[in-house]
């Protein structure tokens, strides 16, 4: 082959490269490289050959076209054969690439977009939700307060009026109401009198002392009144019974009044001394322990501290009656055993108010005795000792009377009043008689006030006494 190659060299050395070339290029990679490899040897040796042959004469002939040809045709026969190449891919149009990646982003970025409108959208609802949660929530409060500001008021209303209604049950009878018997008795037969418009004469008179004597308002008393009324016939100043009925009105107002400014309260007044002792005096069955019980819950819904002494040491259960009364006011008592000594009860019960520092003591005392000692001596012993206890003591001295006992009332208050001083006097069960009229009687001849008037069994029902009420409700 070089030898061909040598002598065709200078006949056509780079036709025959040229032909060579697109055979090495049509077969694989490795083939393709070995036949360049050899071509480019031949032209070096062709190159080196010519160069000789410019200095030399040819030795050999020149090898024809054809021969050279018949040898690379046997050549290509004995060469392994290369496999065929893939052909090779197409390329990709690059403008096609561009667009279809901008339109891909172009629809990236507008999903993005709408992604982001979607969740600003979302969060928007979802603000709005919140905010209509939170004015729900607080519509609900505010109805909520609303109603229970309505149910508070409403409670409130019936707080009060179960309040006002609980104060007109405690306020108890009203003193009209305690003196209905002696209205239908006493004053009954006056209005008899004083209607029909006759004319007052000495049988009007008449008529007039039988019903005050019969009264329960004592003779001394009856008498002044016919004798006031008789004088004043006398001077004609009665046109008719009105006018009789008006100066009996005012006679009696007069009397129970005592001098006492109108509207001045009867009732005990905790002055300046402490303890202010308080000694309760009267019969069995009075009401005087009753009444003892009621004055220490007045005082103590006053505000005041109250302690008891139980001085009735001789009546059956006085004692246990006394305690019943102090749970229910909250006052401690002091109490002796059954028989012991009233006196000395009393001077335990006043030192203890000293010692404790308390506004009143409230002495209960005996309404009569089991031995032969008299009751006022008695009574009096208990009050020299109370004041040996406290200097000054007692300072009130309490007679409660029973006014059912009607004219008895009278001697039993001028019988206490003149061995113990009595102070003011308590007039129990007023609602439970006709004898109301007992009280004129008391005023009139001894000068003791009526301090308390007992209408009812409620603690509201010991009434402080009004001169000017009960003439109102005798007369009207």
């Amino acid at each position: 082959m070089l030898r061909r190659v040598d002598s065709a060299a200078g006949g056509d050395l780079y036709g025959l490269a040229l032909t060579s070339i697109p055979l090495a290029l049509a077969t694989s990679d490795v083939v393709g490289a070995i036949v360049i490899a050899a071509l480019v040897a031949l032209f070096v040796l062709a190159g080196l050959r010519m160069f000789r042959k410019r200095g030399a004469a040819p030795t050999e002939p020149p090898i024809s076209q054809g021969e050279i040809e018949r040898e690379l045709a046997e050549e290509e026969k004995e060469a392994p054969v290369a496999p065929a190449l893939p052909p090779p891919a197409p390329l990709e149009r690059l403008p096609e690439v561009d667009e279809r990646a901008e339109e891909e982003a172009a629809a990236a970025e507008a999903r993005k977009k709408e992604e982001y409108r979607q969740k600003k959208e979302a969060e928007r609802l979802e603000k709005e939700r919140r905010r209509l949660e939170r004015e729900e929530s607080e519509q609900r409060a505010r109805d909520e307060e609303a109603r229970l500001a309505r149910e508070a008021a409403e409670a409130r209303l019936r707080e009060e009026e179960e309040k006002r209604r609980r104060a007109q049950a405690e306020a108890g009878r009203t003193l009209a109401a305690g003196l209905e018997r002696t209205r239908g008795g006493f004053m009954a037969r006056l209005q008899g009198i004083f209607g029909g418009g006759k004319q007052v004469d000495e049988s009007t008179l008449a008529e007039l002392e039988e019903i005050l004597f019969t009264a329960d308002i004592g003779v001394k008393t009856a008498t002044a009144l016919l004798a006031g009324a008789r004088e004043r016939m006398k001077r004609r100043e009665f046109d008719d019974p009105s006018r009789l009925k008006a100066a009996l009105r005012e006679e009696i107002a007069r009397i129970v009044s005592l001098g006492m400014a109108p509207g001045a309260t009867r009732e005990f007044v905790v002055g300046a001394e402490r303890p202010r002792v308080i000694m309760v005096v009267g019969v069995n069955g009075s009401g005087k322990t009753t009444t003892v019980g009621k004055l220490a819950a007045k005082f103590g819904q006053a505000g005041y501290r109250v302690l008891l002494g139980a001085g009735d040491t001789f009546r059956a259960a006085a004692g246990e009656q006394l305690e019943v009364w102090a749970e229910r006011v909250n006052a401690p008592v002091v109490r002796g055993k059954d028989g012991s000594d009233p006196a000395s009860v009393c001077f335990e019960a006043v030192k203890k108010g000293v010692e404790e520092k308390v506004d009143v003591v409230l002495l209960d005392t005996a309404g009569r005795l089991h031995t032969k000692l008299p009751l006022m001596e008695e009574l009096k012993k208990v009050k020299r000792v109370v004041e040996k206890a406290l200097p000054g003591a007692p300072h009130e001295v309490l007679l409660v009377l029973d006014a059912t006992n009607g004219q008895n009332a009278i001697v039993q208050a001028r019988q206490f009043h003149e061995a113990l001083g009595v102070t003011g006097i308590a007039l129990t069960k007023l609602d439970g008689t006709a004898k109301g009229g007992v009280i004129i009687g008391i005023s009139d001849e001894l000068g003791l006030p009526v301090r308390y008037v007992g209408v009812g069994e409620k603690v509201a029902d010991l009434r402080p006494f009004d001169p000017a009420e009960f003439v109102d409700a005798l007369f009207d």
